[in-house]
Formats: structure tokens, sequence, C-alpha cells
């Protein structure tokens, strides 16, 4: 209890991000649809959150150690809620996309600084309880913040001002913290042409699931719209596909620790190019069905990502998984800046059905590839324990750290 409370904080100012920055993204596909944009002009809002978060990641850990961890997360903060109250100074589709970006700037920054001071703060006997406290977090009030837009009306001001309370409110918990603020941490060094090098499934994995999530996440709520859904109904089908994802992580990490990963991996593509096919046949006159293909969605695409990493992870010396873990989170937002833009514009070419067609080709290629990989040489023995990873920030990887003992031959770590 004790050490919750140590933490309250931070878990607070991550619930009041994540209600804000996790509401706009939906928030703007439906006001957006609402203002007339069109669907590729959408999906640029949501490709330009994700190169702020792209820059975000650089920036941040250079940041804290220039100002300190509460001036940066206060930076940060304040170009999330300017990036949320600035929508309503224009209608254009390429304002809006700069505010995303401030937006995404928010995001990477501030889960920089947080996981930093909470990798200061823990022992190796607190972290696996800090790190499930931390997810449970975290994919709790990103569900309710897709519940946000079912509330908040679509282009109206006062929606995204809102939002912008919710981001300054943020600060509050973290900046009156008394906790002492911790030393800045040397940011990871990033080596993705060697991460691909060590693990090219690993990055294939990781991509995928870059395009797979922001994809969905950016664009499906224009699906939901042309597939007759009320503003509150895209909200419980976004919150569903999480949630779905969440409790995956449990029996699929257990499959991952007991069989060859690569197989897992091919299992989970062929689970989601099913469902995928599935749902581009839906129709809204049997919400039952449109809220299961959604949970199934979550069950058989969200995992991809902590799989590949454990992975990556295997065929990786102790003392550069930091390192490895961050250039995976490179390679995922390689993926998700450029699908949301490109999902969008085979949506207003092919319809609605495209977006699913789009992410079922793209674990099609993750079969191949899989299948590739497994034929040039065989799965490691010693492997690394599975963990549900966050994808927040290049410094996540120092927070979920497991030592693990290195066979004395084991001199070849190409996969």
């Amino acid at each position: 209890m004790r050490l919750l409370i140590t933490f309250a904080a931070l878990f607070l100012s991550i619930v009041l991000l994540q209600l804000s920055s996790g509401a706009i993204a939906p928030l703007d596909v439906l006001s957006g649809l609402r203002l007339g944009f069109d669907n590729t002009q959408i999906g640029l809002l949501g490709s330009a959150q994700f190169l702020g978060f792209f820059i975000g990641c650089f920036w941040a850990p250079r940041l804290m150690g220039s100002i300190g961890h509460s001036r940066t997360f206060a930076a940060f903060a304040a170009a999330g809620a300017i990036g949320a109250i600035a929508h309503g100074l224009s209608n254009d589709p390429w304002h809006w996309a700069v505010m995303r970006i401030m937006t995404g700037l928010c995001v990477a920054g501030c889960y920089t600084v947080i996981e930093a001071w909470m990798q200061a703060k823990v022992t190796n006997d607190t972290r696996g309880r800090v790190m499930g406290v931390y997810r449970v977090v975290d994919i709790a009030s990103s569900s309710a913040a897709q519940l946000l837009i079912g509330v908040l009306e679509p282009a109206s001001y006062v929606s995204y001002n809102i939002l912008a309370i919710l981001c300054c409110a943020c600060l509050l918990p973290l900046t009156l913290s008394t906790s002492r603020q911790p030393e800045t941490p040397p940011a990871p060094r990033l080596r993705p042409l060697e991460t691909a090098r060590v693990s090219p499934l690993g990055v294939a994995g990781v991509v995928v699931a870059g395009l797979t999530s922001s994809s969905f996440r950016m664009v499906g709520p224009i699906y939901g719209d042309q597939l007759g859904l009320d503003a509150k109904q895209i909200g419980y089908w976004l919150a569903t596909v999480l949630i779905g994802g969440a409790v995956a992580q449990i029996p699929v990490g257990y499959i991952a620790d007991k069989f060859d990963r690569r197989w897992v991996l091919i299992g989970l593509s062929i689970f989601s190019i099913l469902v995928c096919a599935s749902i581009a046949r839906l129709s809204s006159n049997d919400l039952t069905l449109v809220f299961a293909g959604a949970a199934l969605f979550g069950i058989a695409t969200y995992p991809i990502f902590s799989v590949s990493a454990a992975h990556a992870n295997d065929f990786t010396d102790p003392g550069k998984m930091v390192e490895v873990n961050a250039s995976l989170m490179f390679f995922y937002g390689v993926g998700a800046i450029f699908s949301p833009l490109l999902s969008s514009s085979l949506i207003n070419v092919y319809g609605p059905s495209a977006l699913f067609a789009f992410i079922a080709v793209a674990h099609c290629i993750l079969v191949l590839f899989s299948a590739s990989r497994m034929l040039a040489r065989p799965t490691r023995t010693e492997r690394t324990r599975y963990a549900w990873i966050p994808r927040t920030s290049f410094t996540v990887g120092r927070l979920r750290r497991r030592r693990r003992m290195i066979d004395g031959d084991a001199g070849d770590n190409n996969q």
C-alpha cells in the first residue's frame, strides 16, 4: 500500500493525460466528418499525432537533462493543452494536423518523464507490482477516454476546451508531489539497424503492430460512422477493442513463454486475418456481432507487439535490452506514422471495409515473413519472460528490465 501511495501522483497524472489525449483522436474524426473533411484529411490528423510522438520520444530525454523532470513534464503538457484548445481557431485540416503534432509531443514527452521517474524509484523487488498497476491504470484510463466521445459534442469549442482542462489538470499531481525529483537517466541509444540485424522478425512484428494499432485507433471511427454507429456506440466499440487486447495478454503471454514465439505470431496473424475478413462484412443491424468483432480484433492484434518484443529480447544480450526495446519503439512509430494516412486514403477509394483489408494484408505479410524466419534458424531455448509492454516512450524498456542467464556458447545473436 505504501508503494502505491508513493506512485499515486504519477498514476493520477497518467489518468488525466490519457483522458485528454486518448479522447482527442476519435473526437477529431467525428468533428472532421461533421465539418466536411474527407477521409484522407482525417487520416492526416492521425499520422500527424504519431509524427509528434516520434519527435517527442527523441526530444524529451534530452530536455529532462537540461531543465529537469517537472519542468519538462510541464512543457509537454502545455503543448498538449494548446493542441486541444487551438482546434477552435480554424477549421482547416492542416491547422488541425499541426495541433495533433502538439498532442503527440505531449504524449511522448509526458510518458517519458513519468516512466523515467518511476524507473528511478522502483527496485527489483517492487518492479513487477509497479508495472502491473501501471498497465491497469493506463488501459483503464485509455478505455475511459474512448467513452468520453459519447458525451462530447463534435466540432464544439467546449468539447476541446474540456480536453484542454484535463490536460492542464495532469500537471497538478506530478508538479505538486513532495517526492524528490530523481536524477536524469541517460537517454537510451537508438541503433535500429543493429536491432533489425539481431531480430528481423521482432522488427517486422512491431512495424505491423504500429500499422494495425494506429490505423484502427485513428481511422477506425470513420468505419464506425459509416457502419451507422452513433458517437456513444463508437466510443464503446473502441473501448471494447482495448479491453479485448488487455484481456488477451495473460493467455497469450503464457503460450508465448511455452512455445516457439514465431508460431504464436503466425497464429495471432492468421486469427487477425480471419477477424478482419469477418468485420469487413458486418452491418450495424446486429450490435452484438459488431462488439464481438471488436473484442476479437483486440484479442488478435494487440498482443503482437509484446510477443515480437519478447522474441527480439530472446536474441539480445541483457546489457543491450533497453537499447533494443527503444529501437523497437522506433520501428513501431515508423509504422504508426504512415498507416492512418494510407488506410484513410484506401477508404476514400474502396470504402470503409478497406481499413480491415489493409490490416489483413499487413498480417499476411507477417505470416509469410515469420515462416521464412523459421527456415532461417531455430528458436532460442533460453528465453526472456513475456511482458505486456505499454507503447508509450523509448524509455519504457527501463521499467521492465529482467536479468537472464546467457549460455556460454550463445555467441550468435543474429536472427
